[in-house]
């Protein structure tokens, strides 16, 4: 019998001294910058990106290259790369965006897929949204999820997914964490799930 795979959250390590912080995106509409809708980046699927994206950085400091801007993760050049050698080009899109104060390229890391695969018995704890919440469309869904557990049984072949339900979480193998790791990526942190 072969060991299964694990699976780990894979977030931006706040605590780095003198790390920079990026901002929520923005794009520009007719000469002035707005807001951008950063749910769609949640939803698993190829996104369509026809005005430029910016993100503004504050505090400035030392880039890292992983972090989130309100949840959306940040990437350089470097981790697009490590992605295409490890051919999840199938599993991501970079989506090209413009930093306040850098010249190399940046990216959105947009997970393509959402699998439904949260283990609700060995989380810590799931909560639903019920009839008596007054949200009719959403009573079923998750509400909130503490101490997140997947299921790899109902995970397949992903290296990088968000988890159906609870999408503010980004999700990736043992592989994809050892090859970060491997190449040096900064920013990142792990948690297993």
């Amino acid at each position: 019998m072969t060991a299964q795979m694990k699976y780990y959250d894979l977030y931006d390590d706040k605590y780095i001294p003198g790390r920079w912080h990026v901002r929520m995106p923005r794009n520009d509409e007719d000469g002035r910058e707005e807001l951008f809708d950063v749910w769609r980046f949640n939803e698993g699927r190829v996104l369509n990106i026809e005005k430029p994206i910016r993100l503004s950085v504050k505090p400035t400091g030392t880039p890292i290259e992983f972090s989130h801007a309100l949840g959306i993760p940040i990437v350089h050049r470097r981790v697009v790369a490590l992605f295409e050698c490890l051919g999840l080009q199938k599993e991501v899109q970079f989506i090209p965006v413009e930093v306040e104060g850098q010249t190399e390229p940046w990216f959105i890391l947009n997970a393509l897929q959402v699998i439904r695969c949260i283990d609700d018995a060995r989380s810590e704890e799931v909560l639903y949204w019920g009839p008596e919440d007054g949200q009719p469309d959403r009573v079923g869904e998750y509400q909130n999820v503490q101490g997140l557990k997947v299921d790899p049984t109902k995970i397949g072949e992903a290296h990088i997914f968000r988890p159906w339900g609870w999408k503010v979480v980004l999700i990736v193998s043992e592989h994809v964490k050892r090859a970060q790791e491997k190449e040096g990526i900064t920013g990142i942190k792990f948690l297993e799930v």
